[in-house]
Order: structure tokens, then sequence, then C-alpha cells
């Protein structure tokens, strides 16, 4: 009796040094469509995966899902295909498990939150680049978290989101948004039920400001306020920002 259709989830990781963001473009490399060939190759048919979301040039991720459809094979093959599909994926981009899941699963719509995390250092290191933001201001990290503190208080990001995307609402659920010094180094996390195009690098890049002195706590908050992208800081470069955790309701 023929297999019918499965849909499954893929979990993956991937530097985003060397590629174009996630979605496949026009003239240009990106991680989705490297995935879609290695996994068209292995399985012998047409795949297509659709992402959790989309990342942009030079982003990295260490927890990313995408969702795809296979027809007429075993699931127990399929389950077992992360090596295979991995010797035919460059090494910046590696998958971690298959996972089956109900036909109406959707991998960007049923997210219930996602986490990113922002890499700053103070000090040139070549082991760093591509990977890590290179900073080398003074900056008052206590100030900086006041500011994060706010974000918990506002839905409306509108001044962080680039402009002419296709969204129909600007409104985001933070529920974290902190900043840890290291050693050389300070690392941003911020957790959210859905993120806007260019957000994070935004919101980084007004915080930066904040410590800076640049602003204040009252110049923030009319910023968020005023929903206008003119107003926020300038992003910060994309090296240092990843995708680092995407939660679902059905999957632990």
């Amino acid at each position: 009796m023929a297999l019918s259709k499965k849909r499954y989830f893929i979990q993956l990781s991937y530097d985003g040094s060397l590629y174009h963001g996630w979605q496949i473009q026009p003239n240009a490399i990106t991680v989705q469509e490297l995935l879609d060939k290695a996994m068209s190759t292995y399985f012998r048919q047409t795949i297509e995966t659709l992402g959790c979301g989309r990342t942009d040039a030079g982003v990295h991720a260490t927890d990313f899902y995408a969702h795809f459809d296979v027809e007429n094979i075993n699931e127990e093959k399929v389950l077992k295909s992360v090596a295979g599909i991995n010797a035919m994926l460059p090494y910046q981009i590696a998958a971690k498990t298959v996972i089956p899941v109900k036909d109406e699963a959707h991998a960007r719509f049923d997210a219930v939150a996602r986490a990113y995390k922002y890499y700053v250092h103070f000090e040139k290191d070549p082991f760093k680049v591509n990977r890590s933001w290179l900073l080398k201001d003074k900056l008052d990290v206590n100030l900086m978290n006041k500011a994060a503190e706010q974000l918990l208080n506002y839905t409306d990001f509108s001044c962080f989101s680039k402009s002419n995307t296709q969204t129909f609402t600007n409104n985001c659920k933070i529920t974290k948004a902190v900043f840890e010094e290291t050693d050389n180094g300070l690392v941003f996390t911020i957790q959210a039920d859905r993120f806007l195009r260019n957000m994070v690098r935004a919101i980084m890049g007004t915080l930066v400001r904040i410590g800076k002195g640049e602003i204040d706590l009252d110049d923030f908050k009319a910023i968020i306020e005023s929903k206008n992208r003119s107003k926020a800081g300038q992003s910060v470069p994309a090296c240092g920002l990843y995708l680092v955790k995407v939660e679902y309701p059905y999957l632990v």
C-alpha cells in the first residue's frame, strides 16, 4: 500500500556569515536554498521547507526549525535522515533532528516564543570575527538594563521595525530583555512571542545609545511611544545576532 504525504519539522543550526539570510532569494546564496537542495537530493523528490522566521544576511542561529513534507517514504527512514542530509550540507549548516508532526503543523505560525542573543566584545579578537560585534565605547550596563526593562511595558514596537514589511501588526509581547557582562564582553538576551524585521538589531542600537549617554530613559520611552523608526538608533551589525530558541506547544 502506498504511503501518504507526511509532515516533519527539521531542527538545525547555522553560521550565517557566508549567507544572505535564511529565505531563498534570487542571485544570492541562502541557508534555505542549500537545505532544500540537500534534502531534495537525499529524499529523491522536491523538498520545500518553510522556516520559523527570517534571519537577515550574516545573522546566525543555534536553534532554528523548518517544516517540510515528504511522500511515500517510510517514517523510520525519514527520522534517520539527519546524517545523510548533513553529508550534503556545507559545514556552516547542521541538521540536528527530524521530528514527526501533525499535517497542519506550521513552523512559523505555531511558534509561541522566540529568543535571541546579541554578543558584543570590547577588545580585538580574531576568533570573534563575524560572530560578535567589536565595540570600543564605554557602556553603562546598569542604565541599559533599566531601559531594557521598559520594553516589557509596551506592545507596539513600530519604532524598531524595518519599513515596508508585510506584517498586519507591529505588536509583540516581550517577556525578557537583559544584559549580562562576560569576560571582555556583553550578551543581550531578549525573548518575545514574535519579532518584527530588524527589531532586535534596532533595539540593541538604541540601547547602546543609552549606554553611551547619548539619550536617557525618558528619551527611550518617547522613542517607543513615537512609533517612528527614524527616532530610534541605528541597527547594529548582523554578526553579533543569534536566534537561540524557538518554542512550540507540542514540542518538549
